[in-house]
């Protein structure tokens, strides 16, 4: 296809994405909601939502929880980004779990939430999500909703492709949407082919722990890596990789990365690699990189650089990676709860291809192979298809499963979602979305054992779904009924940030685990207080550590003096409290970074350096009972040259 052919499919595209988008302007807006979609998605006073939904924050770097069928948002997890609200990255105990090899980067962009699952179904220990921009993966942990771990992916950029997990949580993947040169130097970009490369890490799970370990990336020909899903059943044991850009082009993507008529699927057996690794295949290359780890005992995080990680290239791994012909410029890779069927979103394709992974081994076997790249076997693609969507709608892009053998796949230029029958790949229903749709999430729609009740639709354009807030709208989401033949709209709910992908798991599997305090004995914090007679001041050289304790309704010490202009202040508050739903808040007068905000058992600390002589309220910043205004304390702060001796009082003194 020629360039004025592609310019001229893209202007086309564009037509109609002007066209669907645009017809969200009349009074009547789609189609008529479900007759009884109020008694479907009201949630009692007092009652709990079915399941809990993880949606990634996007460009706002965290993780959003919201109950369905409700939509209601109940948290948003700091991840990534810096959070005044508790502190998250502000705190000298959560400042580490930000570190890079970059140096502090208080933000990332945030696209894929993957729970863990154990036997191919999600069972609510973990939750894994990506930084897109500064390579990353985090892990939070569900007892908590706390970021328990944060681990850069070095010889990477653009950590699109991630994190997506095994059947029994073995490994979380990594691939990287930008090729860069490995190792990373200064050479020019037109030399692209000859110098860029693509990365696939393998991050090894602790399975009683949870922490990540990167224990073999594969390096492979410089395309743009996309989403990934591992196989299960059958297919347990390989992971499958969409990518584009299969031209190798460096500049007008849009156009140049467009000419052939098919990308790939990269097919990876890493059980096969896990055991040429066991074996010492690969080799260590250096490679600078940061591990976080979040210690709840201590209630602090930890920040360690890395200097290596082993490697291995397809020549290193014969007969454990094959590229399956996929069209065009291939967005979800999906594999179905059978294992056996891989589905392929190409956005510029006219038809969903359907792969069989028994057709592919099969393929393997009898090497029905149409050349190579930079020795990786090509498959052909008559040879592993079991067959295509046919006129699904304009724009596939990512394919979520239920539990009847059906699947649905966002359209995002024709603003739909269609399902269809996996084995017979016949399009049984279609439903309007509004608009541009990207992303879905089916509970369990990528797993083993799907709950089949709702699809949520995440559309990345609003337009007049919610009322206007100016130039910036929210972006919406759509709660679809799919327990029945046909689709039904229930209700429109908005987001935060722009929200990717999104996984979602009944509510009881994680909530029987919810972590209510940390035992105030088995506090571990070096600045830890177990009572109030404890609480004390004291110097070292320019530094004042406060050792502060917090229970209703008091600070205890509750004015202190003493204290010079340039000192550095740390207070290391510890909530004294042992009853659930009782945090404590603190922050000075012209504090400049943010609040505590102190769970239960736990000991947090912030640091303040005064600029001026005077006096300096201090306060709880969280409403805590009837007294709660009455919280609070004063800081004296003399000239640097004073004599002014440190002293406090709280019914004690020094």
């Amino acid at each position: 296809m020629d360039k004025k052919s592609i310019k001229g499919l893209f202007v086309l595209l564009l037509t109609c994405l002007v066209i669907f988008a645009g017809c969200g302007k009349s009074k009547n807006k789609g189609p008529l909601v479900e007759s009884d979609a109020p008694s479907k998605v009201y949630v009692e006073p007092g009652k709990y939502d079915e399941f809990y939904a993880f949606v990634s924050g996007g460009f706002s770097g965290q993780l959003a929880v919201y109950g369905l069928p409700s939509g209601r948002l109940l948290r948003v997890v700091p991840v990534f980004s810096q959070n005044p609200e508790n502190g998250w990255g502000y705190t000298e105990e959560t400042k580490p779990m930000l570190n890079t090899s970059y140096g502090f980067v208080p933000w990332d962009d945030s696209h894929h939430s993957e729970l863990s699952m154990k036997d191919g179904v999600p069972d609510g220990r973990w939750l894994f999500i990506n930084g897109n921009n500064t390579p990353r993966i985090a892990r939070v942990n569900l007892s908590t909703f706390r970021t328990e771990e944060i681990i850069e992916i070095p010889n990477s950029a653009g950590n699109h492709s991630s994190p997506f997990v095994t059947p029994g949580t073995e490994y979380v993947v990594a691939g990287t949407r930008f090729s860069i040169p490995v190792e990373n130097r200064d050479v020019p970009i037109e030399s692209y082919k000859e110098n860029f490369k693509g990365t696939l890490s393998f991050l090894k799970v602790n399975p009683s722990s949870g922490e990540m370990d990167i224990a073999f990336q594969l390096i492979t020909p410089g395309f743009d890596y996309d989403l990934s899903h591992a196989g299960k059943g059958p297919s347990d044991g390989w992971f499958f990789f969409s990518c584009y850009n299969s031209e190798q082009s460096y500049s007008l993507l849009e156009v140049n990365a467009s000419q052939k008529d098919k990308d790939f699927i990269l097919a990876v057996n890493w059980k096969k690699i896990e055991e040429l690794v066991a074996k010492g295949v690969g080799k260590e290359m250096a490679a600078s990189y940061v591990h976080n780890v979040y210690d709840d005992k201590k209630h602090s995080g930890t920040s360690e650089t890395r200097k290596s990680v082993k490697v291995l290239y397809p020549n290193d791994v014969e007969g454990a990676l094959y590229y399956m012909p996929c069209p065009k410029s291939p967005h979800g890779a999906d594999v179905d709860p059978t294992g056996e069927f891989i589905v392929g979103g190409g956005k510029l394709a006219t038809v969903i291809p359907v792969f069989s992974f028994s057709k592919m081994t099969k393929a393997i076997n009898e090497k029905k192979f149409d050349g190579d790249v930079e020795g990786i076997p090509v498959l052909k693609y008559e040879e592993v298809l079991a067959g295509e969507v046919q006129q699904p709608g304009l724009g596939p892009l990512h394919t979520e499963f239920d539990d009847k053998g059906y699947a649905y796949t966002s359209m995002f230029v024709s603003s739909e979602i269609v399902k269809w029958k996996v084995d017979t790949r016949e399009v049984v229903d279609r439903l309007p979305v509004y608009y541009s749709v990207g992303h879905l999430l089916i509970p369990g729609g990528d797993s083993k054992k799907p709950w089949g009740k709702y699809l949520v639709s995440m559309n990345k354009i609003t337009k007049d779904r919610f009322l206007p807030t100016g130039p910036e709208l929210s972006q919406s989401s759509q709660l679809i009924d799919i327990s029945g033949d046909k689709m039904k709209l229930l209700l429109d709910f908005p987001t935060v940030g722009e929200p990717h992908y999104a996984q979602a798991i009944p509510a009881d599997l994680i909530s029987k685990n919810s972590l209510k305090i940390f035992k105030i004995e088995e506090n571990a914090h070096p600045y830890g207080i177990k009572s109030e007679k404890d609480a004390r001041v004291e110097r070292k050289g320019n530094e004042v550590h406060v050792y502060m304790s917090a229970i209703r309704s008091h600070l205890t010490p509750d004015n202190i003096e003493g204290v010079k202009v340039g000192d550095d202040v740390y207070f290391h508050m510890t909530n004294l409290e042992q009853d659930w739903d009782i945090p404590h808040g603190f922050t000075i007068m012209g504090n400049q970074n943010s609040e505590l905000l102190v769970m239960p058992g736990e000991t947090c600390t912030i640091k303040w350096t005064p600029k001026a002589p005077g006096i300096y309220p201090y306060y709880c910043t969280d409403f805590c009972s009837a007294l709660h205004q009455e919280m609070q304390g004063y800081m004296r702060v003399s000239d640097k040259n004073s004599s002014v001796q440190i002293k406090f009082n709280s019914n004690q003194g020094k």
